[in-house]
């Protein structure tokens, strides 16, 4: 199965076992995230509703991309600039690309388990 996603302003066809680039997002290596804005997604030829598929994602580094250099000059003035520019980001591995969002499975979850959790509210006396 296959998503593309938006992050950062761009977008990225991602499936899972893929590793991206994308701009910085918060978090350290090693961390799970999930990136939710999840515009198309399909499977072989045919398309899935992108409001039920959720992305999950695993940081590996926060790095700089390649330097840009900016020079800047105007003919017959004597004026030239010079400046560099190294942008952050974030190199992501692809976990999943799953049918149901998480927050929706965990609120299913945490229903079912209310009724068995006993408010222990006064037994420190």
């Amino acid at each position: 199965m296959f998503a593309v996603v938006r992050t950062g302003g761009k977008q990225y066809r991602v499936a899972a076992g893929d590793k991206i680039a994308v701009e910085k997002l918060a978090g350290e290596a090693g961390d799970k995230i999930t990136l939710g804005d999840v515009l198309l997604a399909g499977d072989e030829g045919s398309l899935a509703d992108a409001g039920k598929v959720v992305v999950s994602a695993e940081i590996i580094a926060q790095a700089k991309s390649e330097k840009v250099i900016v020079f800047k000059k105007r003919r017959r003035h004597n004026y030239r600039r010079r400046n560099g520019h190294r942008q952050q980001m974030t190199l992501l591995r692809i976990l999943a690309v799953g049918d149901e969002k998480p927050a929706a499975k965990k609120a299913a979850a945490k229903k079912a388990e209310a009724p068995a959790e006993a408010p222990a509210a006064d037994s420190a006396e």
